[in-house]
């Protein structure tokens, strides 16, 4: 193994100013020596035990068993530590991740496992192979398992195979990969060195298990629909535009999946459940992504009132998988094992706003608009007393809703696809889900009417020849559906990387999507710069 002048090599260790591209010239030049001698990035490696595996079979074994029994292993993986002991090596192989449901009392990492490597017990090519292995080099290692004095288990190397050179040095070991931008862009680096990026990864993949599981398990039937859409609608939003060359027509990343899954519950699938991405030409912050993950699901016969009961039960089902349903975030124990709260829309503000009008008072524009300059929250003209109650609870509520709880009734204005209360046509039976801060769900009864969606899709068409490029495009198809006749439905939305960074008590949306959108390298912006508030 290369010369050092420590006894010990940890992952980027590579001494003076300069030594990554000296280190780059010298892997380099192995590589070519390699090759000469017919080495070219072998792939044919053999029968492989999983380094996990080994941990689990052998963690009740001692010294003795295991040298009255000759276990042989072989094992595959990354280099990430070498000692020097005299004339003897050890090194530690790290392999792929463990399994999500690893359980091991001895806190063993157990995608890690020791080499024992003396060149005396290696045939002779892999003899010759260590002066020229590094740290971060790819390798499959042959041989069987002892103990170590110390209890280590370890598998004594007989053959040694390089699979892939690491030409680039690694970040050092104890301070890993610091800069939090880097980690961003160079992704497979972060995961290399902080072991807990890769678990909640994992978490973040047991709650996509669970959700499809208990869907499914609730007669739900997964279902695609187009990505490439010819008309922006489904949700406020801007839309990503392109177009399509053979169709000549212009055509829109999806805002959301909503109409054609509702399509779907008029043509009689009953529970239809959509999970993967959405695309909205908006800001970057630490909630927002342009790029991000929704469950969406509709069942037919079904109100907003089961719609929360099962939002509610799958939460506390995904933080039972990922994290346990009392767990921390932002410092704060989270309680998803008790009854989630609701209350109105209205009731929440007037809890928090000190001499609110009264409901129906509230409802004049007027009223409304000299209520929110008393509060100091900003308007924009041409906003309606329902906006604004919205605008009311977002700066005056929404930020103090740490535990999950449920804001329901929200007003038409905001919610054009929602079905109006019976008797009130003002309000709508709608909810939104609150938690440690952050919305995580939105839903309601579906407006199956019609003439009804029409004139709110007018309404929304007024607003965008108003300024307002967020509201929604009018969607003829989905009203003439509608005219076939949709059952009383129930729709929820959840967002994924939201729920994840609550589970993971992540800060940044950023750290639960494994290859965010940042702005391009030039020098002169951060990836903040630009972006959506951070609240």
């Amino acid at each position: 193994m290369s010369d050092t002048p420590s006894e010990e090599l940890q992952a980027g260790e590579t001494g003076e100013p300069g030594a990554h591209q000296t280190e780059l010239e010298r892997r380099t030049g192995i590589v070519a020596r390699w090759m000469r001698q017919g080495w070219n990035y072998p792939n044919a490696v053999g029968a492989l035990d999983a380094i996990w595996d080994i941990h689990a079979a052998h963690a009740g074994s001692d010294r003795e068993h295991l040298e009255g029994q000759r276990i042989e292993a072989a094992v595959a993986g990354r280099l990430m530590l070498i000692r020097r002991m005299g004339k003897a090596n050890f090194a530690t192989l790290q392999g792929d991740g463990a399994p999500g449901d690893w359980d091991d009392a001895s806190g063993a990492a157990p995608n890690r496992i020791q080499l024992y490597l003396r060149p005396q017990d290696l045939d002779e090519a892999s003899a010759a192979l260590l002066d020229d292995l590094d740290l971060g080099d790819i390798v499959c290692a042959r041989g069987f398992l002892f103990r170590t004095q110390r209890g280590e288990l370890t598998v004594h190397v007989e053959r040694l195979q390089a699979l892939a050179k690491a030409l680039i040095p690694h970040p050092e070991k104890h301070h890993g990969l610091a800069d939090q931008e880097q980690r961003y862009r160079q992704r497979y680096l972060d995961l290399l060195g902080n072991p807990e990026t890769a678990e909640r990864f994992r978490r973040r993949a047991r709650v996509l298990s669970v959700l499809r599981g208990e869907l499914e398990r609730s007669g739900f039937l997964e279902v695609e629909t187009p990505m490439l859409q010819p008309l922006a609608s489904g949700a406020a939003a801007r839309a990503f535009a392109t177009h399509h060359n053979a169709l000549g027509a212009d055509m829109f990343l999806r805002v959301a999946p909503e109409l054609n899954l509702k399509r779907l519950i008029v043509g009689g699938l009953g529970r239809v459940y959509e999970l993967n991405r959405n695309f909205r030409n908006e800001g970057l912050s630490r909630r927002h992504n342009p790029e991000f993950t929704m469950l969406e699901f509709y069942q037919a016969y079904a109100g907003f009132g089961e719609m929360m009961d099962l939002t509610e039960t799958l939460c506390r089902t995904c933080a039972e998988a990922a994290a346990g349903v009392r767990f921390d975030s932002a410092g704060v124990e989270i309680d998803m094992a008790s009854p989630f709260v609701r209350v109105r829309m209205y009731d929440a503000v007037a809890e928090a706003v000190p001499d609110l009008p009264g409901e129906k008072e509230l409802r004049d524009p007027v009223v409304a608009r000299e209520c929110a300059g008393r509060c100091g929250v900003p308007l924009e003209d041409g906003w309606g007393s329902g906006r604004i109650l919205l605008e009311l609870f977002e700066h005056k509520v929404e930020p103090g809703l740490v535990q999950p709880t449920f804001v329901t009734h929200h007003p038409a204005e905001v919610s054009p696809l929602a079905r109006a209360v019976d008797g009130d046509a003002y309000l709508t039976e709608r909810f939104e889900l609150f938690c440690g801060g952050l919305e995580v769900a939105n839903g309601f009864s579906e407006l199956n009417d019609p003439e009804e969606q029409l004139g709110r899709f007018a309404q929304q068409q007024r607003e965008r020849e108003g300024g307002d490029d967020e509201a929604m495009l009018t969607d003829e198809d989905y009203v003439r559906a509608l005219r076939y006749g949709m059952p009383p439905t129930g729709g929820v939305g959840i967002g994924i990387d939201r729920l994840v960074m609550l589970l993971t008590d992540s800060s940044s949306i950023r750290d639960v999507v494994l290859f965010p959108q940042l702005r391009q390298v030039d020098g002169s912006a951060s990836p903040e710069a630009g972006g959506e508030p951070e609240g």
